[in-house]
């Protein structure tokens, strides 16, 4: 090669270098390492926002909570979106409703959870999926109980009331009769009396009507009854009402004149108290029944007056102590004629309660918890609502003023 050749090729192979230099420039710039770098950032940037929008529920009480109230509601809300569905349950198999304000941004249960129960919240945000929370109520530390009368499952007399006795004092009346409900079938209005801080009845207007069922509804499982005490019962209690039985004592007359569903079944002579211990007057209901039964005059405030330990078919008027009961003790002569007693009411018996021909056996074989018993011209007041089962001798109108609803 000559020295014109050579730097003719020293040229082009320069200007050949020199030309290839900003080619692998240009790939490296629009297609190489860089580009790789960019389409991640947008990647990750992108998903970082996606992140930052998602929806986030937040229920309350916390997720994870062991000791959680129980006196206020569940709440379940949600940021960057809207709640499609909420679903709370415990595992005593109860559910907790609610509703959503207007967003569907918060829900709100329509009660507050029970106590001593573990709930399962989950919330399903609109277009994401289903979050879930659990958490766990505390027990109260003190608690109360109403023991109530009639019995479940029971027949009784048209006399006789709901009596609910709460085993401590309450505080918050409106609170827990809220929480006690009774209906009739057929129905009537059936209203709640206080007579003191434990004891609440129920009674209609008038004797309920032969055949009623009556049920009581207790709802008073974590009503704070008093400040720190609660209620534990949630339950439902049916009873029936048989036949209708009126008796009505007169004891100008000393009779007793039975009737039941409106026809006169017996008439019975009698003896009341006497002019010392005047037999309580007015509208009295059967509380307690027992074929015989034992009877001290130290019980009633009458020193050692008697002490029979084999009274026949006596039947609890008052809390008191009067009774409607057999007498063996008495002539015959007495009943119908003279009042001799302390203050019950006596009727011809025959001693071991089993003699069927007497009048004590008849009229206990006829009656049932529940009957009424009406006292009159007996020289004494009316008997106070409050001794025994017998509301029906206020007025409606006193009744329900002692309602706290």
């Amino acid at each position: 090669m000559n020295r014109s050749e050579r730097q003719a090729w020293s040229r082009r192979g320069v200007l050949t270098a020199l030309g290839a230099v900003p080619a692998v420039g240009i790939l490296a710039g629009c297609s190489g390492s860089a580009d790789a770098s960019e389409g991640t950032d947008a990647k990750a940037g992108a998903s970082t926002k996606a992140k930052a929008t998602a929806p986030t529920v937040t229920v309350t009480p916390a997720d994870g909570t062991k000791k959680a109230g129980f006196t206020s509601p569940v709440e379940v809300t949600v940021s960057n979106g809207t709640l499609a569905s909420v679903e709370v349950s415990g595992n005593d198999g109860s559910t907790l409703a609610g509703s959503f304000n207007d967003a569907r941004t918060k829900w709100t249960s329509t009660k507050n959870p029970y106590s001593g129960t573990k709930y399962t919240v989950t919330a399903t945000p609109k277009g994401a999926a289903a979050q879930s929370a659990s958490f766990v109520t505390k027990q109260p530390s003190e608690t109360f109980v109403g023991y109530f009368t009639p019995e479940a499952n029971s027949t009784s007399g048209v006399g006789m009331p709901v009596s609910i006795n709460f085993t401590e004092a309450v505080k918050d009346r409106a609170a827990v009769e809220k929480a006690i409900t009774v209906t009739a079938e057929p129905a009537v209005e059936v209203v709640g009396h206080w007579f003191s801080d434990t004891r609440l009845d129920f009674r209609p207007e008038e004797y309920w009507a032969a055949g009623t069922k009556v049920t009581l509804s207790l709802r008073l499982k974590d009503v704070e009854g008093t400040n720190g005490v609660y209620g534990t019962q949630s339950k439902d209690v049916t009873f029936h009402i048989g036949r209708r039985q009126i008796s009505t004592v007169d004891l100008a007359k000393k009779t007793m004149t039975v009737e039941r569903d409106g026809s006169t079944l017996a008439t019975y002579p009698v003896s009341g108290g006497d002019a010392d211990h005047t037999t309580w007057s007015g509208i009295m209901v059967i509380s307690e029944r027992f074929k015989q039964t034992r009877m001290e005059s130290s019980t009633v405030g009458l020193g050692d007056e008697y002490d029979i330990s084999d009274v026949p078919h006596a039947q609890r008027l008052t809390t008191s102590g009067t009774f409607i009961h057999g007498n063996y003790w008495a002539s015959t002569s007495v009943f119908g004629s003279t009042n001799t007693s302390h203050g019950c009411i006596g009727i011809h018996d025959a001693k071991g309660a089993n003699d069927s021909s007497v009048p004590g056996y008849k009229f206990y074989a006829s009656s049932m918890l529940g009957d009424v018993v009406v006292v009159t011209n007996s020289g004494e007041k009316t008997v106070e609502a409050s001794n025994g089962l017998n509301g029906w001798n206020l007025s409606w109108a006193d009744w329900k003023a002692g309602s706290a609803l």
